[in-house]
């Protein structure tokens, strides 16, 4: 599966699994902003699912990219996030249009940008060994398959 309709299913099956993955971790980010307290051990979970969201939402968009790309494509998505919410223009968005403030966020904290960056590190570094593993697996499955 070097080229042609093997590596298009290659991305396609990279594409659904982002999918259910995504899925998972905005269900996960709605739950910590809904229904637990908040509190700080919340807001950094809902930083990092956040983090994580959009790493994989990356992952949808790109699936043959390098991982440490999409991770630092992701990474700097959210710091601008986080910067732009220094403007206050985040926070008024959040008061006219409440889900807003889910993408947006409302005010600047700077522990913010560290648990975007180990949240980054954290699933480039889970999705490196997946896709290490899935390439790995591929090429015994050929070879295999050329012995036969």
């Amino acid at each position: 599966m070097t080229g042609g309709a093997g590596a298009a299913t290659g991305r396609r099956a990279r594409r659904i699994g982002a999918a259910v993955v995504l899925a998972i971790v905005i269900a996960a980010g709605l739950f910590v902003a809904a229904v637990l307290p908040d509190t700080a051990a919340t807001d950094i979970a809902g930083d990092a699912l956040y983090a994580v969201a959009a790493y994989i939402g990356l992952v949808m968009l790109a699936p043959r990219a390098r991982s440490l790309v999409i991770g630092a494509i992701a990474l700097g998505w959210c710091v601008a996030v986080e910067l732009f919410q220094l403007t206050g223009v985040p926070l008024a968005l959040g008061a006219a249009f409440p889900p807003a403030m889910l993408v947006l966020g409302t005010v600047f904290d700077a522990r913010d940008l560290v648990v975007y960056a180990v949240a980054v590190v954290a699933v480039c570094a889970i999705d490196f060994a997946v896709r290490g593993a899935l390439g790995r697996r591929r090429a015994r499955a050929a070879e295999t398959g050329s012995r036969g």
